[in-house]
């Protein structure tokens, strides 16, 4: 009897005692059994339905599904054991890996050491979910979570539950075991730092506006502290200084990792070492009754608000979401690490692949891009019988026509393997529809870097050797004009000139406003390209003169606005200006077309010396015929043999063939010397 009244005494003692005075609790929870109702310490069923008010000290609040098991304000009272609403609370919840003993710690330094929420000894986690007990003495509610990597088919929309769990606490506890801190706790801290200002913040907000609370909610996150137990290595606290604190030592740390932790209104590390002693919780609830007390930050709240918050934030982000849980192989430690120029696809060979022979590889689709001119063109005649076969542009020339028109309109010849020739340029003078229409269909592929690009336009080929093969062709415009003067002579010139222009220009039918301005370009108006970025301009914007040796142009030229720079490119990085060598005499060309006039006005003996093949011997160091040494003169003329570029005389280069290996895909002039090769 006498031990039953001593009991009960010190019972009410306790309850009446001040929560401002805390007792040592360095002890194990089971010499904390006491007079505590057996049926209280069984093992919890995590599966039932919605929770029964019962003489259990916790109960479970969001199950591992999401789903919230509390019905109703009213029942969230029930639950917690609160009569009244008007007992304004706080919350303090408890995160960190399984195993790590949260739910002990939550016993120890808010239950006296009853085991409220349950612990085991077993490997399998006996906490899933969230649950939940009161403290009538600190007025909190204490939330101990499911334990982070742990064994489960569903980490992401557990990791997504914690971070619920952590918006709507006042006090978070991250408790690790661990000899040093690793990077998971700064992970879990910095990812929730990040999603609390870019998701939960708002959300609350609208939460508490849905529910019509008066109290504004702060626009702060939690307090964190740090709970960390080593047995033989030091704390952060031993490594601190007057000048840099254990928590100044950890925003560092975040940092270094790039990650945040500015979302949370306090910071506070709390480091013990127990070398086989038992766990003194004492610093920690010191540390935490600071924090609950300081209202400066975060004041408490009415229980119905917590809930309302809680069921506000777990009905709008309780979608479906994908779990990928987490691999220690990645693709990225093995995978090729090169990238298409034109779409950034990754290469998706091994590293090292080329050391084998075997080019860059994706499966994805790529885009077309204009400087690049990526595209390849399949037979479409075969393609709809369900057969890929890939065709190629060649370059053809026919004696009846001599002019640089000529060449370019009669110089695209497309053939398949099982239709033969499919397109033909020279279908008609004027007018000719493009391949694309009925003969091929374009496909857009990768460029990798380091690689020559291999792709043909089917209108004009941009070899080494087009400047020289429009000149062989030069003898006579006049007879092409004839033949379309019926047409206006503003639409002749913009076609011939979108047919030499470099490949990156944006066409003339293609341009209707100017790229910067925007104001209008009518069919009349002057239109001007940027030799920088191809793009098409007015006057006004694109009046400054630059040299673009980058593009292969040395000398100044038209350059708009946005590309002219104050510094002067160098010209020692100058790339080939195979590209632009035909637009560059086909300028003077084009021009000489409004007049009708003849392109020998301009001297063929000075274009010529320029537009000659890199591999041609200059016309000046060609003294006598490479085959039977005769010099030239008056009567024996000079001329070129398209294999090795040397000069010859025509008795011995009267014979033709093609030279794919220098770009001549139709039959051209070739000396004795390389016919018998």
């Amino acid at each position: 009897m006498n031990r039953k009244m001593d009991s009960l005494a010190m019972k009410v003692a306790n309850q009446c005692k001040s929560p401002i005075i805390l007792d040592s609790i360095d002890y194990p929870a089971e010499s904390a059994s006491g007079d505590t109702n057996a049926s209280d310490l069984k093992s919890l069923n995590i599966h039932g339905e919605a929770v029964e008010v019962s003489k259990k000290p916790s109960f479970l609040l969001i199950d591992e599904n999401e789903t919230l098991r509390v019905g109703s304000v009213e029942q969230f009272l029930k639950c917690l054991k609160i009569v009244d609403d008007t007992q304004k609370v706080k919350v303090v919840a408890i995160f960190g890996n399984t195993g790590e003993g949260k739910s002990y710690t939550l016993n120890q330094i808010f239950f006296d050491g009853r085991e409220v929420f349950q612990t085991s000894a077993e490997q399998s986690s006996c906490t899933m979910g969230v649950w939940a007990a009161y403290d009538p003495n600190l007025k909190i509610i204490a939330l101990d979570t499911e334990g982070l990597l742990g064994v489960t088919k569903k980490e992401s929309q557990r990791t997504r539950l914690l971070l619920k769990i952590l918006a709507v606490s006042d006090v978070i506890i991250y408790r690790t075991r661990t000899e040093r801190l690793q990077r998971d706790m700064y992970t879990f801290l910095g990812g929730a730092s990040k999603a609390y200002k870019n998701h939960f913040q708002a959300a609350i907000q609208q939460a508490w506006e849905k529910s019509e609370l008066e109290l504004p909610p702060t626009g702060v996150g939690p307090s964190v502290i740090i709970f960390h137990e080593t047995i033989h290595t030091n704390t952060l606290q031993s490594c601190a200084s007057v000048t840099e604190s254990a928590e100044d030592i950890l925003r560092c740390r975040f940092a270094e990792l790039k990650l945040e932790c500015d979302s949370f209104s306090s910071f506070k590390y709390i480091g013990v070492q127990s070398k086989g002693k038992k766990t003194s919780f004492a610093e920690l609830k010191n540390a935490l009754h600071m924090v609950l007390e300081n209202t400066t930050v975060r004041s408490k709240r009415k229980p119905s608000i917590i809930y309302l918050t809680l069921k506000g934030l777990n009905d709008k982000f309780s979608n479906e979401i994908k779990n990928t849980p987490p691999h220690l192989y990645l693709k990225e430690y093995f995978t090729c690490q090169v990238k298409c120029q034109a779409c950034n696809e990754g290469c998706k060979l091994s590293m090292g692949h080329k050391a084998e022979g075997e080019p860059h590889f994706s499966d994805g689709m790529c885009k077309y891009q204009r400087q690049f001119q990526n595209r390849i063109y399949l037979c479409k005649k075969c393609y709809t019988n369900g057969d890929r076969v890939v065709v190629k542009c060649r370059t053809v020339s026919e004696s009846t026509w001599t002019s640089l028109i000529n060449y370019v309109w009669s110089g695209s010849v497309i053939e398949c393997k099982n239709c033969s020739e499919i397109y033909r340029s020279r279908q008609h003078w004027y007018g000719n529809k493009g391949p694309e229409e009925h003969a091929v269909i374009s496909e857009p592929v990768h460029v990798w870097p380091g690689e020559d690009c291999i792709f043909q336009e089917p209108n004009f080929l941009g070899s080494h050797n087009s400047a020289q093969r429009v000149l062989d062709g030069v003898n006579m415009i006049s007879d092409a004009v004839v033949s379309v003067t019926s047409q206006p002579t503003k639409v002749i010139t913009d076609w011939v000139t979108d047919k030499i222009a470099p490949t990156y220009w944006v066409p003339n039918h293609e341009i209707t406003h100017c790229h910067k301005c925007e104001i209008p370009l009518l069919t009349n108006s002057t239109k001007h390209h940027c030799r920088e970025c191809g793009e098409g301009f007015c006057d006004k914007c694109s009046s400054r003169m630059q040299p673009v040796p980058s593009r292969g142009w040395t000398y100044n030229v038209r350059v708009c606005d946005n590309c002219y720079k104050e510094e002067v490119p160098s010209l020692s990085s100058a790339m080939d200006d195979t590209d632009v060598r035909v637009r560059k005499y086909g300028e003077a060309v084009v021009s000489s077309i409004t007049a009708v006039a003849s392109v020998l006005e301009i001297p063929k003996g000075i274009i010529k010396e320029n537009a000659r093949p890199t591999y041609w011997t200059p016309d000046n160091e060609c003294h006598k015929c490479e085959v039977c040494n005769r010099k030239f003169c008056t009567l024996l003329l000079r001329h070129h043999c398209r294999d090795c570029g040397k000069g010859v005389c025509d008795d011995c280069s009267n014979t033709k063939k093609p030279v794919p290996l220098r770009g001549w895909y139709e039959p051209v002039r070739v000396c004795d010397n390389c016919l018998k090769k």
